[in-house]
């Protein structure tokens, strides 16, 4: 037998509701936001990512699927969202029309050990705002966030923010960390003592525990920030002050991925972060286009799952509605033209498939869910009266063969 590969998990029907439940509240969230969906391709040029990630983070350097196609060029399948949205978006022009304001919904894919809440392909809800160096525009954002993990459940979330500056405060701010790590060079991972050389900043991010205690010691960005960061760090918090969004400042967070500038942030539930992003506002020259300010964020789905799940946050199941069973042989075809009528009516309906005795249907409703069972014979052939017996509570209901529609959803009522 061939099994899933390590890493990756199948979504069975069982879960599948989760899922719909998740997707239907980031839609939901969406519409209200006037965000538009966007869907890019599962794998890229390689040099997509390897530009906008960069080569100093864990991403990169360990973790992207990596392959040649038949014409020798590099491809990559998406290790996150938000580099193959930029493309998108400059490749389209839609940066003619700004703010532009799109959401995906979307596999990646990353070689890393599988962990609880997280696998080698996972899920994401992500979203990109295009166009505004504002800090409403982080509001705009973060509010959204918001109002999508409490459409979910979430009522006790906290949002970790930090501000990791521009270009100019943290070149300074760099050197400030670079000369840290070279004191303390004896002492942290090896990956550290790599990053401290290419991009000092990278060592923040570290998750070895040692390295963590060590870097509480180090200097801070907030030591370094220009003028212009400090007045937009301050207006963004204000922002949330004013949208009433709870916050902690957390000067040790940068996220992983080296495109950010300013505003970096993370809602987390307890120790674990369920959705995170910030402000990109130099990736779209990076990747040959204007300058274009942007925020974004991305949310795995499986994580966030798991989290709900450990909240006792529950999520509903549409149970199917009618089972349409065959008393006899020659009452399966009424019984395919009445489910017919019903979905017609918009009313979930299934009959039998199978050939099974009249018991055999009623164990199967009552496996599946079924609320209701209408039950056909020659007697409610000949008739056109129907009964439709709820399963909950074993009640039933008049029902009409010219008036079905009708009478099932008052029987519900």
């Amino acid at each position: 037998m061939i099994n899933v590969p390590k890493g990756t998990k199948d979504m069975l029907p069982a879960e599948s509701h989760k899922w719909q439940a998740v997707e239907a509240a980031a839609k939901k969230t969406a519409a209200l936001y006037n965000v538009k969906q966007i869907r890019t391709p599962v794998f890229e040029s390689a040099e997509l990512f390897l530009r906008s990630i960069g080569d100093s983070t864990d991403i990169v350097n360990k973790e992207m699927y990596i392959f040649e196609d038949k014409r020798g060029r590099k491809m990559a399948l998406r290790p996150e969202g938000t580099a193959g949205v930029v493309r998108s978006v400059l490749e389209n022009n839609l940066i003619e029309c700004l703010p532009q304001k799109l959401f995906y919904i979307e596999g990646v894919y990353r070689y890393e050990q599988p962990q609880a809440g997280r696998y080698r392909e996972h899920h994401q809800f992500g979203t990109e705002f295009f166009g505004s160096e504002l800090p409403c525009f982080e509001v705009e954002l973060l509010s959204m966030a918001h109002t999508f993990l409490r459409e979910i459940g979430f009522s006790d979330l906290c949002l970790r923010i930090n501000t990791i500056g521009c270009d100019k405060c943290r070149a300074e701010f760099n050197a400030a960390l670079r000369e840290f790590l070279r004191g303390v060079g004896d002492v942290i991972c090896a990956d550290c003592k790599r990053r401290a050389e290419i991009n000092p900043l990278r060592t923040l991010d570290c998750k070895v525990p040692s390295c963590r205690e060590v870097y509480k010691n180090a200097p801070k960005i907030s030591d370094f920030l220009c003028d212009d960061c400090k007045a937009h760090h301050a207006a963004v918090l204000a922002g949330l002050d004013a949208a009433g969004i709870k916050y902690v400042e957390d000067k040790n967070l940068v996220r992983g991925l080296d495109y950010y500038t300013r505003t970096v942030f993370e809602f987390c539930d307890g120790n674990l972060a369920v959705l995170g992003g910030g402000r990109y506002d130099g990736l779209c020259e990076q990747l040959g286009g204007k300058h274009t300010p942007c925020v974004g964020f991305g949310c795995g789905i499986e994580r966030l799952i798991a989290a709900a799940e450990s909240r006792g946050i529950e999520f509903a199941d549409a149970k199917p509605t009618v089972y349409v069973a065959a008393q006899c042989d020659g009452a399966r075809c009424e019984c395919a033209n009445i489910v017919a009528k019903l979905r017609e009516g918009g009313i979930s309906a299934e009959t039998d498939l199978m050939g099974k005795s009249l018991k055999a249907q009623f164990k199967y409703a009552d496996r599946q869910g079924f609320m209701y069972v209408l039950t056909v014979g020659e007697s409610e052939m000949c008739s056109g009266a129907l009964k439709l017996k709820r399963m909950s509570d074993g009640q039933t209901f008049d029902v009409g063969r010219d008036t079905l529609v009708a009478d099932v959803e008052n029987a519900g009522k």
